[in-house]
């Protein structure tokens, strides 16, 4: 996986990289209503628990992306994919802070759009 889509992380003693693809966003969107809303819940959430499980749930997710990429592209070399109890267990509470950020940037890098205008004469110039 390239790193312009996608940000790496550790879990346990192996290197995994967040990618945001159209199949994550769509999980996403399931099950907080869209991209815009998936902030908001993380920092609302009820109560600490509930919290950390939604960053394991989204961790789970988004490794998973480059995991599934592998597998399509490498029948015969497929990975497994990664379980939220691995992740529960494979990592520590101040873990999940770094790997928080991972998910900010693997986010930001899957929805990253380069736009780009034409050199066009302003509509508005005075006459010369």
């Amino acid at each position: 996986m390239t790193s312009d889509r996608s940000s790496v992380i550790k879990i346990g003693d192996k290197e995994y990289a967040l990618t945001l693809t159209t199949k994550a966003t769509k999980e996403i969107a399931k099950k907080y209503g869209g991209l815009e809303n998936l902030g908001d819940k993380l920092m609302k959430s009820e109560n600490f628990e509930m919290a950390i499980s939604e960053i394991i749930w989204l961790l789970t997710l988004l490794a998973n992306q480059s995991l599934l990429i592998h597998n399509l592209k490498n029948p015969k070399d497929k990975k497994d994919l990664l379980t939220e109890e691995e992740v529960e267990l494979l990592t520590t509470p101040a873990d999940l802070v770094a790997q928080k950020e991972a998910i900010v940037k693997a986010m930001a890098k899957g929805t990253n759009r380069n736009i780009e205008s034409e050199n066009s004469k302003p509509k508005n110039k005075a006459a010369e």
